[in-house]
């Protein structure tokens, strides 16, 4: 992998955090800074800062890390660059297992239970030279798009700590945004990369199925849904961490042969002449908490300056059909946790969203998942014909702005009932259902400062075009540029 560009001594601010994560590689390997004073700069915000938003949990002791840094300084002294994240600062989802760290999931059932080894993306991510300092928070088990859990607490958004920081990667998100992280890793099943960069005015990327290979479950063939993938607080960042963690894999043989060039190669695409499929709702089926829309829409108004088209358009499907795939899909993943259910004493530990989705993998016979499969197959199809009209495919990355963190789950959206728990993100399955890249990219804050964003979908393995269009948008817009008042003490 390319190094970052270089970057001068007299642009280094006083506040290392402040630095991108390639600004500050780059500073790093020119010598321009220290991995301890790096380190001291990453501690001293985490202990300011994280004690009201909660994103960074299981820490490392800082005795112990400033020690690590030191042996990442003495051995740039020798001439030993370990990658692109030599001597940086690093937290790690709490799904994933860090040799060494506890691994909760969120749950009471797996509190302190300490990995042997990486995890597949966790080894890519370390063979890069980081320093591991904690974990992320997220929900129990990634249930949901909000990020509490008993063992650890709850995430507040980095705009307000009152609000939620969306979820599963909700910890991950606001750590960007409130510059406790530089960049970071996430999971991405129902919007657990996208929702959460949303609600945080951050950059969350889920890449094309099969890109970014999975070492953890045991069904190699058939579950394919999740997946993980990267955040960054600006675009260079994210397609980084995304060539870092990507790439086939022998043990898993549904992973993509194809390679991802060198980040180097990634340019921000040229606008004029590109045509956009703005989804908005479906037409009015989804129901979107009012602003939501508009504000959408005024950012993606701004692309028509520069010969951008955009033009409403509608899949011919029943959205329905795809929502009741969606629950036969996702139901029929928690056959998994069968041992946790069948236990009462780890049932009785579970949250009632977890149960549910439990139980409803009972319910899932052969044909409803062969028909599931079908509909899946016919929705890919479907996207491929509206590919042939537009490059890339809009949406709302939620359907509600971030929401007060001490309700689980919104009840009602603009009048309309939500009949589950994760009703209130259907709008991100037509994404993981038919395996896209999609890259949620900052649409703007309402009046009430609070952030949402946009997802940008586009063809089956393109993830560089759909990262390279992010580029360029973010370079005619100014939405990451607002960065969060943060709080020290109460909230």
């Amino acid at each position: 992998m390319s190094l970052p560009a270089e970057i001068l001594a007299r642009d280094v601010p006083a506040d290392l955090t402040s630095m991108s994560a390639s600004q500050l590689s780059a500073a790093i390997r020119q010598r321009h800074v220290t991995c301890v004073e790096v380190m001291q700069a990453y501690l001293a915000r985490i202990h300011r800062y994280n004690p009201t938003y909660n994103a960074i949990v299981s820490m490392v002791d800082d005795d112990t890390l400033i020690k690590q840094a030191a042996l990442a300084d003495r051995a740039l002294d020798n001439d030993e660059y370990w990658g692109w994240m030599h001597g940086m600062p690093q937290a790690i989802k709490d799904d994933a297992n860090v040799e060494g760290f506890p691994t909760s999931h969120g749950s009471p059932i797996f509190a302190g239970t300490i990995a042997t080894e990486d995890d597949l993306l966790v080894a890519r991510i370390r063979r890069q030279g980081p320093i591991f300092i904690g974990k992320t928070n997220l929900p129990e088990f990634g249930m949901g798009s909000q990020s509490y859990n008993p063992v650890h607490g709850v995430t507040g958004s980095a705009y307000d700590p009152r609000l939620t920081a969306g979820g599963s990667s909700g910890g991950a998100a606001c750590g960007l945004a409130t510059h406790m992280l530089a960049v970071a890793n996430g999971g991405d099943l129902m919007g657990s990369l996208r929702n959460p960069g949303a609600f945080n005015n951050v950059v969350g990327f889920r890449p094309t199925q099969g890109r970014v290979p999975d070492s953890r479950g045991s069904d190699l063939f058939y579950q394919q849904m999740g997946t993980g993938g990267p955040m960054g607080r600006n675009t260079e960042d994210t397609a980084r961490l995304l060539v870092t963690i990507a790439g086939q894999a022998p043990s898993q043989p549904l992973s993509l042969r194809d390679k991802l060039p060198d980040v180097s190669e990634f340019k921000a695409t040229a606008l004029r002449g590109l045509r956009i499929g703005w989804l908005g709702d479906f037409d009015g089926y989804l129901p979107m908490e009012p602003g939501v829309i508009e504000l959408c829409e005024a950012s993606l108004g701004s692309l028509g300056q520069h010969g951008v088209s955009v033009e409403p358009c509608l899949p011919e499907f029943d959205m329905a059909r795809l929502w009741q795939t969606w629950l036969t899909l996702r139901h029929w993943t928690r056959h998994a946790m069968r041992s946790l259910y069948d236990d009462p004493d780890t049932r009785k530990l579970l949250k009632p969203e977890a149960v549910w989705e439990i139980e409803g993998a009972f319910a899932t016979s052969a044909q409803t998942v062969y028909e599931a499969g079908i509909a899946r197959a016919d929705w890919f199809e479907e996207l491929n014909r509206l590919f042939q009209d537009y490059d890339l495919l809009v949406l709302p990355t939620a359907q509600v702005f971030p929401f007060d963190k001490s309700i689980h789950w919104p009840q009602e959206i603009d009048g309309v009932a939500m009949d589950t728990y994760h009703r209130w993100m259907e709008v991100v399955i037509g994404g993981t259902l038919a395996g896209l890249p999609v890259c949620n990219v900052a649409a703007g804050f309402d009046g009430q400062g609070r952030p949402m964003g946009m997802q940008v979908m586009g063809p089956f393995g393109d993830d560089k075009g759909v990262l390279e269009f992010a580029m360029a948008y973010e370079a005619i817009t100014d939405h990451l540029d607002r960065r969060p008042v943060l709080r020290e003490t109460g909230i």
